[in-house]
Formats: C-alpha cells, sequence, structure tokens
C-alpha cells in the first residue's frame, strides 16, 4: 500500500487524477459541515514538516514508471496541503520530474500568509473553495481556526490571483438554506469579482457529510446559481462518467464483494483492502450512483450496503 499517493481515481474536475496525500488525517484548518472525512482531529493554520518530502517525491516517481492514465498530480487527500511547510519544494521537484500538470486542492484559507502563497506559485492549477461571503454564515459552515475571517480569505485569495500565472478554479460548495440565498448569493459574486478566477465551480453535498443537516441542493437549483453567476461558471456536482480502467473495475468490484458480505464502514474498508480512504470515497460515490450500495446511519455511524 502506498504511503502518500493514490490512485489515479477519477475526478469530476480533473480526470484521472493521483492524489498526493502529505498531511496527517484531518489536520486542517477548517472543521467543514460538509466533509466527507468527518471531523477536523487538529484545527491548525501552523506549517509544519509533517512528511519527509524526499519520500513523497520517491513515491511519485515508482507510480509514474507503472506508466497508468493520469492527467493531473493533485496535492490533496486527508488534510489541508497548504499547511505542509515544503510543500513549494514538492511542487518544484515534482515538475522537475514530469510534464503532467500539478494541481492544488485547497480550502484556499491560508493564502494570505506571503510564504504559503508564494510556495504555491509554481503549481499549474489551484483549486480553491469558497463557501460563503459573509462572516457569520462561514463560521457555521466551514468551523475555521479562531484566527480566520472570511475577509482574510477573500483578500488572500484576491492577491494571490495578481501574483499566480497558472490557472484558479474557484469550488462553490452551496448547502441548502445556509448559503443558497439572494443575499449569500449576491455578497460570494462581489467576492468572485475580487478574486477573478479562470472558471468557477458550483458544487453541492454529495458525499455524506459530518453533519447529517449538511443538506444538498437539487441540480434545478444549481442551474439556476449557475445562471447568475454567469460566465465561466460551471456545475460539476454531476459526475462526469470516466471510462474506466481495469484496476478501478477491479476496486470497484472488491468493495463491493466487501460491503455485500455485511455492512461495512468506510474505515472497516480501508483497513481490510489496504486502500487510500480518498481512492475508496470516490468508489462508493460511484456504487451509489450505479444504485449498488445505500449509506445507512446506525448508532450515529455511517455503514455501507448493498442493495
Amino acid at each position: 500500500m502506498n504511503r502518500y499517493t493514490y490512485g489515479p481515481v477519477p475526478s469530476r474536475r480533473l480526470g484521472f487524477s493521483l492524489g498526493i496525500d502529505i498531511i496527517p488525517y484531518k489536520n486542517c484548518s477548517f472543521d467543514c459541515i460538509y466533509c466527507q472525512l468527518g471531523k477536523t482531529t487538529n484545527k491548525t493554520i501552523e506549517q509544519k514538516r509533517y512528511s519527509p518530502p524526499d519520500d513523497i517525491i520517491k513515491e511519485v516517481k515508482d507510480t509514474l514508471k507503472l506508466g497508468k492514465q493520469i492527467d493531473y498530480l493533485t496535492f490533496s487527500g486527508s488534510g489541508e496541503p497548504t499547511l505542509h511547510s515544503e510543500i513549494g519544494y514538492l511542487i518544484k521537484e515534482i515538475k522537475q520530474i514530469t510534464e503532467i500538470p500539478v494541481a492544488v486542492l485547497t480550502n484556499g484559507s491560508l493564502l494570505w500568509i506571503p510564504e504559503i502563497a508564494e510556495q504555491l506559485l509554481k503549481a499549474d492549477l489551484i483549486l480553491p473553495t469558497l463557501c460563503s461571503a459573509s462572516e457569520e454564515t462561514f463560521r457555521k459552515i466551514n468551523r475555521p481556526h479562531n484566527d480566520l475571517t472570511v475577509e482574510k480569505i477573500i483578500k488572500g485569495q484576491s492577491d494571490f490571483r495578481k501574483k499566480f500565472k497558472g490557472k484558479i478554479w474557484l469550488e462553490l460548495m452551496l448547502i441548502k438554506g445556509m448559503n443558497d440565498t439572494e443575499e449569500e448569493l449576491e455578497k460570494l459574486k462581489t467576492a468572485i469579482e475580487r478574486i477573478k478566477p479562470d472558471r468557477i465551480d458550483l458544487n453541492t453535498v454529495v458525499r455524506p457529510p459530518s453533519e447529517e443537516y449538511a443538506r444538498p441542493l437539487s441540480f434545478s437549483d444549481l442551474e439556476r446559481i449557475k445562471k447568475f453567476f454567469g460566465g465561466s461558471c460551471e456545475i460539476v456536482v454531476a459526475f462526469k462518467k470516466v471510462k474506466k480502467t481495469e484496476e478501478l473495475a477491479d476496486k470497484e468490484n472488491a468493495i463491493l464483494g466487501l460491503i455485500k458480505r455485511r455492512p461495512v464502514t468506510l474505515q472497516d474498508i480501508c483497513g481490510a483492502l489496504g486502500l487510500h480512504q480518498n481512492e475508496v470515497i470516490k468508489c462508493l460515490e460511484q456504487l451509489e450512483q450505479d444504485k449498488k450500495i445505500k449509506l445507512v446511519i446506525h448508532q450515529g455511524l455511517k455503514y455501507y450496503e448493498a442493495l
């Protein structure tokens, strides 16, 4: 089992993405109510050398040698990747060994810190998230570290845009009854005009969230909001089918076989099959869409059952 890389997995935005997971589980600056990984265990904005950079680079090299289809090398995974103090070094070194573009999937909360913004400048694509431009709603949805404010985050993303030469795809994570009102959307539109992303990606709760009250918008709601933002706004929640690799199909079958025996949690599957949780989540999402499994809650735990 790889320690730092997983996939490539089919991504709704990035095609086949090789995940690079450089932060231990749920070290993050947020504790978002919609997070599919559960509650944050260490809420922090302090950068650390969480994992050895040279070990990460070696694993990326070894994975690239396998010749799999990879559209993006994506820093993402179990926590907020910009918390790694050597993410800039990792991006630079990886770009020297491959022409595959490097993406950073981030909550966008730390770009106001000059050192962190500088470290990300060599990436090809940054995918930050913005849930709200009002402080009250921001705190309800993202439950951020105490040192963070929504204005600090918006200004950080805006200032970063002025320096960054690559692409920025800004994700708006929308939650029913929380940040989908006319007032909230107007404030988000003003913030977007400041950030000037190359693309706006509309998303909503798809996977089982940290809090059950985080509910998704309907597709018709998303279409209405897409018209409101106009221009380069896209709806990404509708999973775009990617031709499965044999390896991906094998993983789905292995997961389904496990679920058919008895109801299991995400952690049960990862432990039994030696797969990264993000890899398993992608397969579970597809199996749910194919109506082969369903999610049930028992004594506060989330289990997957076969249909």
